[in-house]
């Protein structure tokens, strides 16, 4: 059981962070592929970021909920496993706020702009909103990335405390 356990808690951090790694080098591909077409590539890369956060915050629940497990079965001592089931909150909360804040603001700005952001006026106040959450969705998806390899690394640590 312990090997199963282990095994979930390693895939459920690989697929989230993994992901969170690739996203943004597919959003640059599809933005250097489709440049002439910024609207299209924007909804494409607006669906992927959807995608990515759905698999993280399953991702992260099954995380947390092997680390809330792992005292019980032995695998880990129950205070090492504290620091990384916070930082796992902290990153499903951060996710939640993008996909459930940012991205709805976001798509309520391109509407109000006429439905393609790209050519509203930049100084119109609708794009510099979005442009300002698009920086903020920039900066979450960032630190999400940088909480889930510090929880990679309070994971490892707790692995050699429980030996």
């Amino acid at each position: 059981m312990k090997t199963l356990l282990r095994t979930l808690l390693s895939l459920s951090l690989i697929v989230w962070i993994g992901a969170e790694i690739f996203f943004p080098i597919v959003a640059a591909i599809t933005f250097n592929t489709l440049r002439p077409d910024t609207h299209t590539a924007g909804s494409i890369v607006g669906q992927l970021l959807r995608i990515l956060h759905g698999m993280g915050l399953v991702a992260g629940m099954v995380a947390l909920a092997v680390l809330a497990l792992a005292p019980a079965w032995g695998i880990y001592k129950p205070r090492a496993v504290l620091a990384p089931m916070v930082l796992l909150v902290v990153m499903i909360a951060a996710t939640v706020y993008s996909q459930f804040g940012i991205i709805p603001a976001m798509e309520r700005d391109r509407m109000a702009a006429g439905g393609a952001i790209d050519t509203a006026d930049a100084t119109d106040p609708t794009t510099i909103h979005f442009n300002k959450l698009h920086k903020r969705s920039e900066l979450v998806e960032e630190t999400v990335l940088l909480l889930g390899l510090a929880t990679v690394v309070l994971i490892a640590w707790a692995e050699g405390r429980s030996s």
